[in-house]
């Protein structure tokens, strides 16, 4: 370990911009380097690279990680959304295609087609349908009424 702290020290005190280059990326996993090389009295801006803020080459940055939440779902936007997936499935005809159109008997898809149009919806809104769920999901009113319970879309 004593032998990995030296070859690492002895790296950074090479090569001043190895430091520059390196030392935010470290600093954003976590990682943590050597005290002496710190607080070091030749290289007083090393320890202001591993902060936050960053100043190189007179930029001055900051490490920022950023998360967004999905828009909110409405019950439009969830109907349009399965309606165009339908639309889009090439064994159903977009003209007989309404809400209360049933799989089976209006539009005349088979079981198979029924599990591939149920695969298509859990594409398309990223959650898992249970089988036996899926079962019951026989119209494109149906998924809109189980997608909003999912998402909790109550309108």
């Amino acid at each position: 370990m004593a032998s990995l702290v030296r070859g690492v020290s002895s790296a950074f005190s090479r090569n001043r911009c190895l430091i520059r280059v390196l030392a935010p990326r470290i600093a954003g996993v976590g990682a943590v380097l050597p005290q002496r090389l710190l607080h070091s009295e030749k290289r007083p801006q090393t320890a202001s690279l591993l902060t936050n803020t960053h100043q190189v080459h007179g930029w001055q940055y900051q490490i920022l990680r950023q998360y967004s939440a999905k828009a909110p779902l409405t019950i439009q936007f969830i109907t349009e959304r399965v309606l165009l997936v339908l639309k889009l499935y090439d064994k159903i005809d977009p003209s007989k295609l309404t809400l209360d159109s049933h799989f089976i008997n209006d539009l005349g898809l088979d079981s198979l087609d029924h599990v591939e149009v149920i695969m298509a919806m859990e594409d398309e809104f990223g959650f898992e349908i249970p089988d036996h769920d899926a079962e019951k999901l026989n119209r494109p009113a149906d998924i809109v009424r189980y997608v909003a319970d999912k998402e909790d879309v109550y309108e």
